[in-house]
């Protein structure tokens, strides 16, 4: 195991999925914060996988380097750029399955003061909030929550370096915390929904979503380098007929679907091509 894994956040999913299963070994996976803090993984563990699991918990690009060193078997992530650089381009992903989608929303105090919430796209957004200097809050945690933020900022034609813009604040931790700074400071964060959702007694409010842009795609792997790959296979079988059956199923607050089925079915996944 190497040293970039030992650092990582092990969650043993409460003595169920730990146990259960005949294979010698448990299944090795890892998913990302959102996964967990948006009740995702709760729900795994309450349908009861018919191998036995052992999942790790990380920002996205955390996993993805862990998978891509042979320390993860599958594994359930959100950011497609580093998902292609990091495991499909050098070979290491034997099959890739669309799984679900979630939505981001830009979040931030109800005064909205860079006026927000009359953008048109979620770039134009991103652009009133630098130019008003209005406090950001980001992940700077190489998650798929700020690979998407960067990724909106470019489509801004901003460059909020954190060393020149004091309005522009990194983090570096997870999610909910990100957001509970955000709600202590008034500030302005990009959010998982069904996370956002989740996360109690915050004032922020949900104050941008109308955007193809703020999609949030998750996308199941089998590693190549898995120690079984017919426990592996069997494993994500399972997965997208009845833990995506259940996630398909929750709703958010305002009574809309938490997550989204995404089209196309598991294939090997192509070097160099887009996804």
């Amino acid at each position: 195991m190497t040293q970039h894994t030992l650092a990582l956040a092990l969650l043993c999913t409460a003595q169920t999925a730990c146990t259960r299963g005949t294979h010698a070994a448990p299944l090795r996976l890892g998913t990302t914060t959102t996964v967990e803090q948006s009740g995702a993984l709760a729900l795994l563990d309450s349908l009861h996988p018919p191998t036995a699991v052992r999942v790790v918990v990380a920002p996205s690009g955390t996993i993805l380097r862990s998978a891509a060193a042979g320390d993860l078997d599958v594994v359930l992530t959100h950011a497609p750029s580093l998902e292609q650089r990091l495991l499909v381009d050098p070979g290491h992903a034997a099959v890739r399955c669309p799984f679900v989608a979630s939505r981001f929303a830009i979040v931030g105090p109800s005064a909205d003061p860079a006026h927000t919430a009359a953008a048109g796209t979620a770039a134009d957004a991103f652009r009133r909030i630098a130019g008003a200097r209005a406090t950001f809050i980001s992940r700077a945690d190489s998650s798929g929550t700020h690979i998407k933020e960067l990724s909106l900022w470019k489509s801004a034609g901003v460059t909020p370096e954190a060393q020149r813009n004091t309005w522009y604040v990194q983090a570096g931790v997870d999610q909910s915390a990100t957001l509970r700074i955000a709600d202590e400071r008034a500030a302005y964060a990009l959010a998982d929904l069904p996370t956002f959702s989740r996360t109690s007694g915050l004032v922020l409010r949900v104050l941008f979503t109308a955007d193809t842009a703020l999609g949030n795609p998750y996308t199941l792997y089998v590693i190549r380098s898995a120690s079984d790959s017919a426990a592996a296979m069997q494993f994500t079988t399972w997965a997208l007929a009845d833990w995506r059956g259940r996630l398909l199923a929750v709703v958010l607050p305002d009574g809309q679907a938490a997550f989204a089925s995404l089209a196309g079915g598991c294939a090997v996944p192509v070097a160099g091509a887009a996804q």
